[in-house]
């Protein structure tokens, strides 16, 4: 920004080399700016990806999730989509997260590995191709490749591995949308536009309001308010308020009016979560993208599926082989060769458009990812609505990808939530990582329908969340209010590391630290608490109880390296070996939309300093604590993190609560 003045009418903007006057804050003067720091955040995360490429060891590559090394090369084969892949199954500690999932571009490398020790790892070879992950199911995954690269994988000398590679494809396709919006004129996306960014009023429509008993009142309001919405509506959900059951709902009553809608979410998870809902109802979906959940009723409703279950893919299927056959021989020469061929691709071309045809034909919904609405099975389709689920989680950029399909929008989600991840520092400040939920939140409050009771927590668990993040609109369901594990508990309580007496020996042990190459901040002293709490509760609880009842835990840690040392401690000791299908230890952004009956949370900081780091990204903490179903249990430095007034009131709560303030 140029100048401090603070009348917004002329507050002036460097975009794209040039100066913009925010004349009455201009939606396309916002939207360059928003394009020019989508492109600094481009440019950092493929400055990092070289960097990452170039200087981390393969040891920190593997650990972070980002690699598997070494692989099992198998089997290839050409899919029902005529992509040639290849399958490979990783051998490394299968505890051990990654970050690969469907659509995701890799690349292959080979390395030598002195005696098994990654951290030994001498220099990495890149072959030189690229691939797409197609499939992944826990050590699994198939990869679409170029052909002609097989033997290189399956006859290399070093072990092979596979990394994830910079997706430009998604940026890509967010610029695609920006640049259609910015440059829209006189057509509905360009209405709409001008609407999210404007004051004046969305027009709705005026009918009686309909009844539907099996929802509760701010529910029943909110699928009344999605109807009459003619151009656009925000399902604000907070924690355990039944959003997906509204969403459905909403959905299920829009196709009462609209032939087809398109449903789309920034994960291929929550797609995965709302597809299955619908499916449950009777609803006919089309899954574009493969899901992260595999089984049978999921992959039942995917694209491939349901094209190479078509009565003429195996018609298209020797077509295609007959294709690549000819190819290969080309034994005929000149002018009938290409004829032939020709004729192939005409009669394959047709065939492709006939099953596809069928396909979209039957549903009444497509759905997949944000980006996925890019996908050129969409070109030329339009919709009457389109719904986006965790809307408060992605990029306004990755939102206009399905709108421009769309006359109407309803978006879905909690912008007191996690927030989506901006890794370039001065794009986040430039405010990339406002959503066009929050936008609308804030220029349009009329737009939003509240939902406002909650069926996953005790009172006293969600009154605090309720109170700090909800303006104390939220309330409990009865059968959650008081639900307790055992009789006499206290659902919340708050463990303050500096107040245990020790000695002075062990007193560093329960000061943050940083460990290993990845620089994680982990709390070993916390760390060993945080399951010795755990060991006497589910002792209380008793063995038989928690099996007989499947009572889960969260063990919760906003610091990645503090997980993997907590799994590391979980799987030495032997007394949770029973328990350890019913325990999960992640990040917060890990245990997004997941609810556990007991939550631990080691929030890990502890300095002479009160330094919190990005603890003070208060919506990370709002998912943490909302995510205990009858227990909580906060774990922390007491002196250190109250010295931010969100942490001093939180301490200060759970004390009057337990009436020792």
């Amino acid at each position: 920004m140029v100048g401090d003045s603070g009348d917004e009418k002329n507050m002036l903007y460097l975009c794209g080399g040039k100066i913009i006057t925010m004349s009455n804050t201009s939606a396309i003067a916002q939207l360059l700016m928003q394009r020019e720091l989508l492109l600094k955040e481009y440019q950092e995360e493929k400055e990092a990806y070289r960097l990452h490429t170039q200087s981390m060891g393969l040891a920190r590559k593997v650990t972070r999730g980002d690699a598997w090394f070494p692989l099992q090369v198998g089997r290839t084969y050409y899919n029902s989509l005529n992509q040639y892949c290849i399958e490979v199954t990783r051998k490394a500690d299968e505890e051990i997260d990654h970050n690969f999932e469907y659509g995701k571009p890799v690349v292959f490398f080979s390395a030598e590995v002195p005696e098994g020790d990654l951290r030994q790892a001498g220099h990495i070879r890149y072959f030189n191709f690229t691939g797409t992950v197609s499939y992944v199911d826990g050590d699994r995954m198939v990869v679409a490749i170029p052909e002609g690269h097989t033997l290189e994988l399956q006859n290399s000398q070093s072990p092979v591995g596979v990394q994830l590679f910079f997706d430009e494809t998604s940026y890509r396709m967010m610029f695609d949308a920006l640049d259609r919006v910015i440059n829209a004129r006189g057509t509905r996306l360009a209405y709409l536009r001008d609407l999210f960014y404007g004051r004046h009023p969305a027009e709705v429509f005026t009918f009686e309001a309909m009844r539907f008993p099996w929802l509760n009142t701010s529910q029943e309001r909110a699928v009344n308010d999605v109807l009459r919405a003619k151009d656009v509506r925000v399902l604000h959900g907070p924690p355990g308020t039944g959003k997906t059951t509204t969403l459905v709902e909403a959905i299920g009553e829009t196709l009462m009016r609209e032939t087809q809608v398109l449903v789309c979410a920034q994960s291929n998870t929550a797609v995965d979560w709302i597809s299955e809902k619908l499916v449950d109802c009777g609803i006919q979906v089309l899954r574009l993208g493969n899901p992260t959940r595999v089984n049978d009723k999921m992959l039942s409703f995917t694209y491939e599926h349901r094209f190479s279950d078509h009565p003429d893919y195996p018609k298209l299927w020797q077509v295609r082989r007959d294709m690549r056959e000819l190819r290969h021989k080309r034994r005929e020469k000149g002018e009938r060769f290409h004829q032939k061929l020709e004729r192939l691709k005409e009669l394959a071309v047709e065939l492709e458009v006939r099953i596809n045809n069928d396909i979209f034909g039957q549903v009444r919904v497509i759905a997949c990812t944000l980006v996925g609405a890019a996908n050129k099975l969409l070109d030329g389709k339009k919709f009457g609505t389109v719904f986006i689920d965790e809307a408060a989680q992605a990029l306004e950029a990755t939102c206009w990808i399905p709108i421009r399909r769309a006359n109407r929008v309803i978006l879905a989600g909690d912008h007191c939530q996690l927030p989506p991840t901006v890794k370039s520092l001065e794009a986040l400040k430039g405010g990339l990582g406002k959503t066009l939920m929050e936008r609308i939140v804030e220029n349009k409050p009329e737009c939003v329908s509240l939902l406002q009771v909650q069926y996953r927590m005790n009172d006293e668990i969600m009154q605090f969340s309720s109170d700090y993040f909800y303006h104390g609109k939220m309330t409990s369901a009865p059968e959650v209010a008081h639900r307790l594990i055992h009789e006499g508990d206290a659902p919340i309580l708050w463990f303050d590391t500096s107040a245990i007496e020790l000695g002075e020996d062990e007193k560093d042990n329960f000061k943050e630290q940083f460990v290993g190459e990845t620089f994680g901040r982990v709390n070993k002293g916390e760390a060993n608490l945080t399951l010795s709490l755990l060991q006497i509760y589910l002792q209380r609880v008793g063995k038989q109880r928690v099996l007989d009842d499947r009572i889960d835990v969260g063990i919760i840690s906003p610091y990645r390296a503090q997980v993997q040392y907590l799994k590391r401690l979980l799987k030495k000791r032997a007394f949770f070996k029973p328990y350890r299908h019913l325990i999960t230890v992640n990040t917060v952004d890990g245990f997004q939309g997941q609810e556990r009956d007991v939550i631990l949370i080691s929030l890990v900081r502890a300095n002479d300093a009160g330094q919190i780091g990005f603890l003070r990204d208060l919506r990370r903490m709002n998912v943490a604590i909302t995510r205990a179903r009858m227990k909580l249990f906060i774990l922390g430095d007491a002196p250190t993190l109250t010295r931010h007034p969100f942490y001093k009131r939180l301490h200060d709560y759970i004390l009057r609560l337990r009436g020792l303030a």
